[in-house]
């Protein structure tokens, strides 16, 4: 019990400083813009460990060592899609929507993919506003879900009084303190989760006795999770798989909460600054993680295998941390998954929260609605979201599972659409709009289809169904005019 109460301690510590950081940054927003975007006005670190934090999650911690468990150094594979998808983001995406939104002056991205198109039929922003809603939905989910599961085993809290707990203290800081908030709990949870997922497996190895004791401990337990790619099922399924798990990486376009902080940085030029930054937190922290996986699966053995086993994969983390460390110091590591939860869904809710104000109240119903009443209406919205979402927390799913859903949806629906409106001048209104549609429906029905998905990751043939429909409707249409091409030129080109 002492133990525990000791983890605890230090683990109260970190959720008082985010609510600390809550109300400080609380006077600072005196507009909507303020609220969902801080003024374009962040640092090269901040940007570069809030877009990290905010796009890993509770995952990163829970999900991802227990999907590690489950297949071994295959999971090398995802890993190298993610990692590969960020550069991407960062190298090709980042500076080009920094600048095309601030030449647009808009603030969220379905008012940018209404700017960009000059559509007045409003449908872009509708219909990407309502994806963004939905998906992130499901994302909240499985974040809060985390928090659950990390209450319940960490300190023996009830499970759905942890994640009541858990999300009380992420939508009070984000009620209050905004974007700022947001950006700056990021930055201290994403060097919080880098500290915690270097130490953690480095004390596991060791626990082990090294690294070659790790891979003789799971050679005897399970010989094929050393494996990085199996041709046991036949050479086609094995690459169908490969390619499934590195499409993770295809999705980065199209992840609001990731671009939203490309978008508010104060100068452009610090991006080059931020995607070094960003690339070595990320590919830290997302090898780290198979470590942990591999190290649990090496420590517990058969007790975290299986239907039913007695150790649920995705808290090996927590278990670990109990394991290896005293309790002061497991508080810390295990407060590094709060921070990872917390620092996804407090995104989640403010660009869902930024959706519902300016893309639906104020399109719908107050066009001439001011800045401070949007400001309060996306106060508001985050409160319903946060409802809502706790609601679907309530059972205790896969968080795996629930954040596999919700990236393909946003990734089909979103990605394909803001990579080409970015890169292709010839690209129309209704080619957006087409391939937007296609590939929410696309990845909302194949990942029902169990025939598909044995095979491949619906985010996959969503995406490519996306991207041909774009290319292919945009080629039947009038090309966009001359003032949009020509802005497009201009953007394109101070954004090189």
């Amino acid at each position: 019990m002492a133990f525990t109460q000791a983890a605890l301690f230090t683990f109260s510590l970190y959720l008082v400083a985010m609510l600390i950081i809550g109300f400080l940054t609380f006077r600072r927003n005196r507009s909507f813009s303020d609220y969902v975007l801080g003024g374009r006005g962040l640092g090269s670190w901040v940007t570069a460990l809030a877009a990290q934090a905010s796009d890993m999650s509770g995952w990163l911690l829970m999900g991802l060592p227990g999907f590690v468990i489950a297949t071994g150094f295959g999971s090398l594979w995802l890993v190298i899609g993610l990692a590969v998808g960020t550069f991407v983001n960062w190298v090709f995406i980042a500076k080009r929507i920094r600048l095309y939104t601030e030449k647009l002056n808009v603030l969220t991205v379905p008012d940018y993919l209404e700017a960009r198109f000059r559509d007045r039929t409003r449908l872009l922003r509708l219909i990407s506003a309502t994806a963004i809603v939905v998906f992130f939905l499901y994302y909240t989910a499985s974040s809060m879900v985390a928090g659950g599961k990390l209450m319940e085993l960490a300190f023996g809290v009830d499970y759905r009084l942890g994640v009541n707990i858990g999300a009380l203290v992420i939508i009070v800081y984000t009620f209050l303190g905004g974007f700022l908030a947001v950006a700056w709990t990021d930055f201290f949870q994403g060097m919080l989760m880098f500290f915690a997922l270097i130490v953690v497996p480095i004390a596991a190895i060791g626990y082990l006795g090294g690294f070659d004791h790790l891979v003789q401990s799971i050679a005897a337990l399970k010989p094929e999770h050393l494996v990085v790619f199996s041709t046991d099922d036949g050479i086609g399924m094995a690459i169908a798989g490969v390619l499934s798990l590195m499409a993770w990486g295809l999705a980065y376009p199209g992840m609001p909460h990731v671009v939203t902080k490309y978008m508010a940085i104060r100068d452009p030029d610090l991006l080059r600054k931020s995607t070094v930054i960003g690339m070595v937190w990320v590919l830290t922290t997302l090898y780290a993680a198979v470590f942990v996986g591999m190290a649990g699966l090496a420590i517990y053995k058969g007790d975290i295998l299986g239907d039913s086993p007695k150790v649920d994969p995705e808290t090996v983390f927590i278990k670990l941390s109990y394991l290896l460390f005293n309790p002061w110091i497991a508080g810390v590591l295990i407060a590094a998954i709060m921070a990872a939860i917390m620092s996804s869904v407090s995104s989640f809710l403010l660009v869902s929260a930024g959706a519902i104000a300016e893309d639906f109240y104020k399109l719908l119903f107050r066009p001439s609605a001011s800045s401070k009443e949007l400001l309060w209406v996306g106060r508001i919205a985050l409160l319903t979201i946060s409802g809502i979402a706790l609601y679907m927390a309530q059972d205790k799913n896969s968080v795996f599972n629930l954040v596999e859903y919700a990236w393909g949806g946003l990734g089909a629906s979103l990605g394909p659409v803001i990579l080409l409106s970015l890169y292709w001048k010839r690209m129309t209104k209704a080619g957006a709009l087409t391939g937007m549609v296609v590939g929410m429906v696309a990845s909302i029905i194949l990942h029902h289809v169990e025939a598909v998905t044995a095979y491949v990751y619906e985010l996959l043939p969503a995406f490519v169904l996306s991207l041909l429909s774009i290319v292919g409707v945009s080629l039947l249409t009038r090309a966009p005019s001359e003032e949009i091409q020509r802005e497009f030129a201009e953007a394109v080109q101070n954004g090189r």
